[in-house]
């Protein structure tokens, strides 16, 4: 089921994720701001929601990615 993860190159979802993760740089990453609104109980609004999914995505599935990676490589 996670066979196009394996196949999608890994420098790509590392530059990808990386990006997205600090983009904006100024004033400040919409990553750490959502955070930020969530865990303060004030991401109500579905732009910010989806800001929110569309900036911490490519970070999971690079955590997906190397956890499957590292799995593969134990005895």
């Amino acid at each position: 089921m996670m066979a196009w993860l394996d196949r999608f190159p890994l420098g790509w979802l590392i530059a990808i994720a990386l990006w997205l993760a600090v983009a904006p740089i100024v004033p400040e990453p919409h990553l750490v701001e959502k955070l930020r609104m969530l865990w303060q109980g004030t991401l109500t609004r579905p732009l910010d929601i989806f800001d929110l999914l569309l900036h911490s995505v490519p970070l999971v599935l690079l955590g997906i990615r190397l956890w499957r990676l590292a799995r593969r490589r134990q005895p």
